[in-house]
């Protein structure tokens, strides 16, 4: 079915549509052998329901085998969703297994791009932004350039109502007093501190470290210490009051700064700032990233002139 709607395989599916900008497909290996009740599924639905009702989505379709613990009617009612024209779902097993879903889900598919299609961009307020914050490949100008530069940016959407999601927990540890410090209320600093001691303890049980050294690349960048990535992680969020806290993939309501948790591999990061509502990503890289992250545009800030350079002659940016 996804690649039915390749626009390199059939280009031709796509039609009179100019303003269509294409089908995705989104793939996940979780969902059934998981407690219904438990936090992974809270997790998940979460993640799927903020999926479900991103505005870059003109249309979404549900595919479920049928038998999993996360079956899709409960997944809609959790999340308060409700089966619609551009809400659609398939069943493999009650379609009489994989290839008799093939057909039908192609044209539930096909039946949704005229929509999609007849949808005008308009321009609207700096309140509607959210920007998802980002940093991977760092070096040792992270910290110092890019970063910087995107928590002015920051600063500046925020002034002008917007709403900028710091995340990635491990990649804050040992500097998480910036942000405690600037938290608008106790409450606030204290759910901050709260997700902080949920790593501790959960690393504690794989005897694993929070501090440790930063990656092979980040060491070939030119960083030293996590302390020394996680300083430099901190400055892209500006100078503003942290507004909110959220966990992962919960939907962001708060205007202003907020932290989502999540971890600080960067495409699981910047999933659960999608699913809780970001519409654009700002990733700041030095060392290079090729992540990109459908359906939000994602901006990549290079460290450096000599990052910029080799950049500019690929694809990532």
């Amino acid at each position: 079915m996804a690649d039915h709607f390749r626009r390199d395989v059939h280009p031709a599916a796509f039609g009179p549509y100019p303003n269509f900008d294409g089908v995705v497909a989104l793939t996940h290996g979780v969902g059934c052998g998981i407690d219904t009740q438990g936090e992974g599924m809270a997790l998940l639905r979460r993640t799927l329901g903020g999926y479900a009702s991103h505005p870059n989505f003109a249309a979404v379709l549900f595919i479920g085998l049928g038998r999993e613990a996360n079956q899709i009617p409960t997944l809609l009612t959790d999340q308060g969703l409700t089966e619609h024209a551009a809400l659609r779902t398939l069943n493999i097993q009650d379609s009489g297994g994989t290839t008799a879903t093939v057909a039908p889900g192609i044209e539930a598919v096909q039946a949704l791009p005229p929509a999609a299609n007849a949808v005008e961009r308009e321009p609207v307020s700096a309140r509607y932004r959210v920007l998802g914050l980002q940093c991977g490949g760092s070096d040792g100008y992270s910290g110092i350039s890019a970063n910087p530069a995107l928590g002015r940016a920051v600063d500046l959407l925020v002034a002008a109502g917007g709403t900028a999601i710091l995340s990635e927990t491990p990649e804050i540890y040992g500097a998480e007093h910036l942000l405690t410090r600037r938290a608008a209320s106790p409450a606030v600093g204290e759910r901050l501190v709260g997700r902080i001691r949920w790593w501790e303890a959960y690393r504690a049980r794989f005897g694993a470290s929070l501090d440790n050294n930063p990656s092979a690349g980040n060491k070939a960048g030119g960083l030293a210490t996590i302390l020394e990535k996680s300083l430099g992680a901190v400055i892209k969020a500006g100078s503003t009051d942290l507004m909110a806290v959220y966990r992962y993939a919960e939907p962001v309501r708060t205007h202003g700064l907020v932290f989502m948790d999540t971890p600080g591999y960067d495409p699981v990061s910047a999933t659960g700032q999608v699913a809780g509502g970001a519409n654009l990503i700002a990733f700041t890289t030095g060392r290079g990233s090729a992540y990109a992250c459908a359906p939000t545009a994602l901006l990549k800030i290079a460290t450096s002139t000599r990052g910029y350079g080799k950049a500019s002659a690929t694809t990532w940016t």
